[in-house]
């Protein structure tokens, strides 16, 4: 892929990836604050402008070395919005709430983005074609092979159905049950007062411990099935 191509890829992915993102952590925030904890707003992250929550290594080298070296995984993270469990009224209960909403917010996006492709779709099958050779070959095919497709169509629809593809990616992975990923904070809410503190410890080293993991490979003949059935079944 040459770089005009690389260019072309990104100004179609990062919309809806960099949205994603973003509104997934603005939900933590939102639902902390919902239930007693300001930190989100006093901190100015609960908004929608990408530049306070861009993480120099989770949102662009990281997941810029994994595209480079080929990795069927991609992985990044945002800034996490700051919430200090404490302030929360019940905090053990309620982190199980502030820790969904995230993964929820990215069921929500899924289906928002399912229903524009639909409707992209139905007005020009042909567009459906086009979206599935992008997300198999990461290449937007050239005019010349769709000239029925519309000029503002074609774009709309490849960022609607990565929408789709990465809302769910983004559900799934942050479920996994290992801190901090969301997954791990609801299961620390769920688990009995000794097994949740248990857990609780790996926080501190979960992030590089899934970093390691990824960038070993280990992920690809491991998770990485599971995830790609249950990602089918979704789609």
């Amino acid at each position: 892929m040459d770089f005009a191509q690389y260019i072309q890829v990104a100004a179609v992915m990062a919309p809806p990836i960099i949205f994603s993102i973003i509104l997934h952590e603005v939900a933590h925030g939102w639902v902390a604050e919902k239930f007693g904890d300001t930190t989100a707003r006093s901190m100015g992250r609960l908004t929608l402008n990408p530049l306070p929550h861009i993480d120099l290594m989770g949102t662009i080298l990281l997941p810029l070395f994994l595209i480079l070296i080929g990795s069927k995984f991609l992985f990044g993270w945002a800034k996490p919005v700051p919430v200090n469990f404490r302030n929360l009224r019940n905090p053990k209960h309620d982190m199980i709430y502030v820790a969904g909403a995230g993964p929820a917010t990215n069921l929500i996006l899924a289906l928002i983005f399912t229903l524009i492709y639909t409707v992209l779709v139905l007005s020009s099958p042909s567009l459906k074609v086009v979206f599935h050779i992008f997300i198999s070959t990461l290449k937007i095919p050239s005019w010349g092979d769709h000239s029925a497709v519309s000029f503002l169509a074609t774009p709309l629809v490849l960022m609607a159905g990565t929408g789709v593809v990465i809302n769910i990616l983004l559900m799934l992975f942050n479920l996994i049950p290992v801190p901090p990923l969301d997954g791990g904070r609801i299961m620390v809410g769920i688990l009995p007062q000794k097994k949740a503190v248990a857990l609780a410890k790996v926080e501190p080293y979960g992030m590089l411990i899934l970093v390691l993991i990824i960038m070993s490979g280990i992920l690809n003949f491991t998770i990485w099935p599971i995830f790609d059935r249950m990602i089918d079944f979704l789609l």
